[in-house]
This record gives structure tokens, C-alpha cells and sequence, in this order.
């Protein structure tokens, strides 16, 4: 995705989209373009920011090492955004299917290379950042700017010693502390550190970021060349274990790696998003913290992963699960912290001025006291898929499992928040309720086919008693289509998920005059709003774009319904709105042609996923359908579509 020639945004503000992530599965930095570290959470993605210019200004904090020509005395504030500042351009990539960062530098004077990465393989929380000249000799500017607190708190920052004598730099506020090792280590300038220096071709400087408890040791400088090396083999071979083959392949590989960089080791926490507040309108409200395991957004990345290959990942967050909503099913809560806590309080940070003056910034989320109907619906459509693919049942998952489905049985009439975390009144959502049958259905299959015990004849009786519910009040004979909630004449582009999920065959004239109609007053070619925000549903003023999920779940529908060209077509358009490492953030200004909410974002990149698969089995089909076995050239067979979510494709 190229960058957008009009930011609408304050001068110098880096584009949403301009970021590369680096993490080590416990959390995620942000790099822009220009070689600035401008968010990082230590240790943990949900832990306090350390570098957090992103949502303020560079005195929040942040690292920037960034090229310059010999001629540039340089403001430290980077270029205008392009990426190409007196004669300074910089092109970067991934290392192979990794989260090893290569940034190439090309200056007047020669070229040199930045290689960004958060090491695997060991328990340290360490952010490597090494340079190597390439050819004639670069001069390289270098900052460094601890905040901690969500930039607010000033360390004591000091010179040290590590236990091999070598001199470092650490920053220190209560219990934490970062320690700045390497080759050639800047100076202390008006509360900031900094240094210029040039490389020139075949010359390496390291530098090496280390996250640590204040009152432990000073630690030492790990093996460089032994932590890229591992590293980047690491989420290689991981990246090697999909079974995809179809179109866009670098693209999903690169969302499946994007999903299991925001999985949390060694809990199995898997994050909605690696920021909080970017916003989904620029200048709005709708900035929010998307650090958290949402039960929903982990059930469906578990169904991406689990269509594509993966396994072990389903038995890891299974168990996260059950730690995290052990005790009384009453306070099962829609979220939990990544390690499975369950506090979560919202609150605004007013010292920083937002992204793009985008207010408030917040921590936490209050909607985690929210009542969501749907959401047991995608844990049991997950655990489903998880055995009809062989992952070995477990006697406490499905202890838990009834559990949930028996107490749903006696709520699922009341009205909810929706999958949307609709901060208006409370309503009869369809796609809640909707889940709410999926949950049953999968809990009757589980007796039915794989031997589960429950009360199947009761489970039975409600699924039908829903399925009845939502056909009689959550369609419209006269509209031709399913409305967002009962009584309503909107629609909702979570409809799109009712032909997923199996809750009527995907030729059924109402599944299709809902795709048609979602299409015709939320969408713009393959771009879909979730919902119309001006009708006040949701309760908050302003709107937002795009939402990238649901783009991809129009192409999900397009293609189990059997528009396979239009379905093409629009993943192709979405596919190339990637920026430019294939990095996808929660909304698209189809106008602007940027990136608007939080970033990287899971829902983004499991759906877009999951619109592969379903788009490659329907293109399949209809391959063979149109090769006879057996009969004339022109009688042909009707074409199969995917089936709802968890059912083989028949062949």
C-alpha cells in the first residue's frame, strides 16, 4: 500500500499504516518507516508503555536510529514521511516468513543495512538493533528516550557496568528498569541520549535493549548472532507448518504469523491488537484498548489457525481458557488480561495528546462488564472444529462447555450489548442470537457424533426454539433480508456470518437477500462499514471507516454463496490495501487510502484468513464441477459451496 499523499493529519504525524511490528510472543514494538520505536510495552503487551510517541509526542518516549546525509545536521524529528529526506531513502522488508526487521538505507555517500528484532528462544525481554554498513559509509542518527508509565514517568537514568565489565546505560522507574548495551552507546543531551555516528561498508554496531526488575543485576549482552539466527528460524519453521496453498499465499502466511505474534507465551493469551487508542475516526472517541484476550476474537483466530494446519495452538488456548473462566459461569466475562486476570478498568491517560489529537486515550476497557450473547457461540464453534479435526477432547473443557451452553439455555431471550460492544441500549441483536443457536447446535453434534454426555433432547428443543426466534422476528418478509436487531429496519454486517456458521444453507433466498442488501447500504465495492453509526445505535457520537473484517467476511459470503468472481475480485482490491509488509490495522479510509484504529489487528488478519479458505474451496468446487467424469463436455454438476464453519467441504 502506497502512502497516502493526503494525511489530513498535523505535519510530521507517522501514518497508521507506516509501522512495522517486531515482537517476541510476549510483546510487540512498533518501528515507523523512519527508524523510530515509537510504541513498546515491557514485559507484556498489556503491560505500562515504555516508548509511547505514538499517542503523543517524542517526549513520551521513544528509539530512533535512523540514516542522514554526511550535510544533515538534523532536527531528530525525521523526515516528512516519505521516506526519502535530502537524498535519504529507506526500504525495508521481513526476513523470510519472520519478525526479523531489514531496513535498507541508501544515502549520497552509501548504503547500509538496520536489522530490527525481538529474540525467541530464551526467557529475556530484549530488543536488538544492529547496524551493518553495506557499501561506501552512512552516517546514522541516534536517539534514545525512556518514558516509563505510558511516557509520564522520567527514569534515573545512569552509566553501569554488566558482570563482564562492559559499560551500559539504565534507566530506572520503581520495579523497572532497561538497560542500553551495545558497541557505541550515545549521550546523555537534555533528557534524552543521543550520538552520531557513520559505518561504513563491512563495519557492524550493535545495540541491545533489556527489559529487567530494578533490583536484579544489570544483565549482560546477549549472542547477537546467535539470537537473530534463532529467532528468525524460529518463526520460520512455525510459518512452514501451514497446509495453505492458494492464492495470496504470502498474505496469509504473513496474517497466520501476524495472529501467533499476538499470542502471548507462555500463557496462550491471544491479544485483539497490539496498541490501544489509535483511532477509528481521526480526531474522534473511538480510540480503544484492544491489548486483551476478547473470548471471541481467540475463538475465531483458533478457527484460522485450526482450517490452515495448526493444531498445538488450540490445546494451548483451550487450557488458557479454562483457567481464565474457572469458577461460577455467572462471571464469565467476554475478556480477560492476556495471562487470564480478570481486571480491566478503564481509564483516560490525559497527559497524552492522542494519535493525531485523537482523544481520549484510554487504558482498560469497560466493556468487559458487558453482556454479549454471541460470544459462547464462537468458543463452542472453535472447540467444535477443534474435534471434528482430530484434537483430543478434553473431560474439563466439556465440563466446562455444559456448563456454559446450560446456563445459556436459560438467558438467551434477554437482549445484549452485541458483538459490537454497543455502548446504547441494550437490544435483540441477530447475530447474537443467532450464536446463541450455533452454541447449541454444536453442543447437540457434540453428543450426537462425538459421544459427549448432556441433555441432548433439551439442547435440541432450544436450538430450535431459537432457530424459530430469529427466523419469525430478526427477518423482514417486506426488506428481503435479516435486520441488525429485532424491530429494526438496518442491517449489520455481522448478518454476513449467518451463512458461516450454518444457520441456513448459503442458496437460501433469505441468506442471499441479505448479502445483496448488507452489500447495497453498508458496502462500497469490497469496502463494508459495519454498521450505519448515524442511526445513534452504539450510543457515541462520530463514525468510523471501513471495517476490515467485515470486507473480508462480504468476500467469506461471496464465495460460499457462490458469486466466486466478485469474491476474487474484491480479495484481490483488499489483499493489496496491505501496507507495504502485509500488516493490516482495524479500519480503511478507502478515500484517503490509510489506516484508521488499532494495529496490527487479529480480526483483521484471521478474517482475512478465513475468506482465503473459504474462497479457495469454492473455487476448487467449481473447478470440478465443471470437469466431467463420465458425462458430456456440457453437463455439468452444480457446484459445491463451503459449508458452515467446522463441516468438510463434500466432495
Amino acid at each position: 500500500m502506497p502512502l497516502p499523499p493526503n494525511l489530513s493529519q498535523a505535519p510530521g504525524l507517522v501514518p497508521i499504516g507506516d509501522y512495522a511490528a517486531i515482537g517476541d510472543a510476549r510483546t510487540v514494538a512498533l518501528v515507523s518507516h523512519e527508524g523510530s520505536v515509537d510504541w513498546l510495552c515491557l514485559p507484556w503487551l498489556d503491560s505500562p508503555a515504555v516508548f509511547a510517541a505514538l499517542l503523543g509526542t517524542p517526549e513520551n518516549g521513544r528509539w530512533r536510529l535512523a540514516a542522514v546525509a554526511d550535510d544533515d545536521e538534523g532536527d531528530g524529528e525525521g523526515d516528512d514521511g516519505d521516506g526519502d529526506s535530502g537524498g535519504v531513502t529507506a526500504e525495508r522488508r521481513y526476513r523470510g516468513d519472520s519478525f526479523v526487521l531489514e531496513t535498507t538505507w541508501t544515502t549520497p555517500t552509501g548504503s547500509a543495512r538496520v536489522i530490527d528484532a525481538m529474540p525467541l528462544g530464551d526467557d529475556r525481554s530484549d530488543l536488538v538493533r544492529r547496524v551493518e554498513g553495506v557499501s561506501g559509509s552512512v552516517t546514522f542518527e541516534h536517539e534514545w528516550l525512556v518514558r516509563f508509565g505510558y511516557g509520564k514517568t522520567t527514569p534515573w537514568v545512569h552509566r553501569v557496568r554488566t558482570k563482564d565489565g562492559a559499560e551500559a546505560i539504565r534507566a530506572v522507574a520503581g520495579p523497572d528498569s532497561l538497560t542500553l548495551e551495545g558497541d557505541r552507546l550515545p549521550r546523555g543531551d537534555r533528557r534524552k541520549h543521543a550520538d552520531r555516528f557513520t559505518v561504513s561498508a563491512g563495519e557492524t554496531v550493535d545495540h541491545v535493549l533489556t527489559w529487567s526488575r530494578s533490583w536484579l543485576p544489570v544483565p549482560d549482552l546477549p549472542d547477537v548472532d546467535a539470537a537473530l539466527a534463532e529467532t528468525e528460524e524460529i518463526w520460520g519453521q512455525w510459518a512452514r507448518s501451514t497446509t495453505y496453498s492458494g492464492p495470496h499465499r504470502e498474505t496469509v502466511v504473513r496474517s497466520l504469523l501476524v495472529l501467533n505474534l499476538l499470542t502471548q507465551e507462555p500463557t496462550g493469551g491471544i491479544a485483539a491488537a497490539a496498541t490501544t487508542s489509535l483511532p477509528e475516526e481521526i480526531g474522534g472517541e473511538r480510540n480503544w484498548d484492544y491489548r486483551f484476550s476478547w473470548l471471541r476474537d481467540a475463538a475465531l483466530t483458533v478457527e484460522a489457525l485450526i482450517e490452515l494446519g495448526f493444531r498445538d495452538e488450540v490445546e494451548q488456548w483451550r487450557a488458557w481458557l479454562l483457567r481464565a473462566v474457572a469458577g461460577d459461569p455467572e462471571n464469565l466475562q467476554i475478556m480477560y488480561r492476556l495471562d487470564g486476570s480478570r481486571d480491566l478498568p478503564e481509564r483516560e491517560l490525559e497527559h497524552l495528546t492522542g494519535y493525531a489529537g485523537s482523544t481520549p486515550v484510554r487504558i482498560g476497557n469497560a466493556a468487559v462488564d458487558q453482556h454479549q450473547n454471541d460470544v459462547l457461540g464462537e468458543v463452542m464453534l472453535a472447540l467444535d472444529l477443534a474435534r471434528r479435526n482430530g484434537v483430543e477432547g478434553d473431560h474439563d473443557a466439556w465440563a466446562l462447555q455444559r456448563v456454559l451452553v446450560n446456563k445459556m439455555v436459560d438467558h438467551w431471550r434477554e437482549p445484549d450489548h452485541g458483538i459490537w460492544e454497543i455502548r446504547g441500549p441494550l437490544r435483540h441483536f441477530t447475530h447474537s442470537k443467532v450464536m446463541c443457536w450455533a452454541a447449541l447446535d454444536c453442543a447437540v453434534r457434540a453428543v450426537e457424533e462425538h459421544g459427549m454426555e448432556g441433555p441432548v433432547e433439551q439442547w435440541r428443543a432450544v436450538r430450535d426454539e431459537v432457530r424459530e426466534d430469529v427466523l419469525s422476528q430478526g427477518y423482514d418478509e417486506e426488506l428481503g433480508s435479516f435486520v441488525q436487531y429485532y424491530g429494526g429496519k438496518a442491517v449489520d454486517a455481522s448478518l454476513l456470518q449467518l451463512v458461516a456458521v450454518g444457520f441456513l444453507p448459503p442458496d437460501d433466498p433469505r441468506i442471499l437477500g441479505t448479502v445483496d442488501r448488507v452489500r447495497a447500504e453498508l458496502a462500497d465495492g469490497p469496502w463494508v462499514n459495519r454498521y450505519r453509526t448515524e442511526t445513534g445505535v452504539d450510543g457515541l457520537a462520530g463514525g468510523e471507516h471501513p471495517f476490515l473484517a467485515c470486507c473480508f467476511w462480504l468476500v467469506d459470503a461471496l464465495a460460499r454463496t457462490g458469486d466466486v468472481e466478485t469474491a476474487t475480485a474484491y480479495m484481490d482490491e483488499l489483499v493489496d490495501a496491505a501496507n507495504d509488509l502485509g500488516l493490516f490495522a482495524e479500519e480503511f479510509d478507502q478515500h484517503q487510502q490509510r489506516f484508521t484504529g488499532n494495529f496490527p489487528q487479529a480480526f483483521s488478519h484471521l478474517t482475512l484468513v478465513r475468506a482465503a479458505y473459504s474462497l479457495q474451496a469454492a473455487t476448487e468446487a467449481r473447478t470440478e464441477a465443471r470437469e466431467p467424469v463420465g458425462a458430456d463436455a456440457g453437463e455439468l454438476e452444480s457446484v459445491e459451496t463451503p459449508g458452515p464453519v467446522g463441516e468438510e467441504r463434500k466432495e
